[in-house]
């Protein structure tokens, strides 16, 4: 059987979280989701350990993006994080400072972002053997 990764989608944009969701879901992926940072983070502790990649919008009201991936990556730096971005330069200047293993402007292509996915995780995967 083939090995399944938990991948946690946080947007606060519905229909992109509901897109990705699908997306994802319909592959090697148990997916979990949330609408904003702080939902986002109280998803990483209450799995703790057992999600293999993150992919999180940067601009979100509450927590964002931006400080979702600095806080995971200072208590979980072993997870991969994917930032994605409407906004142009400046978050992702910042996600690529709080340690974002990639970031991705909107609009991008799914197959692009799957085939990212992809490598990351053997990469994780390949360097944890």
């Amino acid at each position: 059987m083939d090995e399944s990764f938990k991948l946690l989608i946080i947007d606060d944009n519905e229909e992109i979280l509901i897109a990705l969701n699908d997306f994802f879901s319909g592959q090697n992926f148990d997916v979990i989701s949330a609408t904003n940072g702080l939902d986002g983070l109280k998803l990483i502790e209450s799995h703790k350990g057992s999600i293999d990649l993150i992919i999180t919008d940067l601009v979100m009201p509450n927590v964002s993006g931006v400080a979702v991936i600095s806080i995971v990556k200072k208590k979980y730096p072993e997870i991969p994080i994917i930032a994605i971005t409407g906004w142009g330069e400046h978050p992702e200047s910042l996600a690529e400072e709080a340690e974002a293993d990639l970031v991705l402007e909107k609009p991008f292509d799914l197959t692009d972002l799957n085939n990212f996915t992809n490598e990351i995780l053997n990469r994780n995967k390949a360097g944890s053997s």
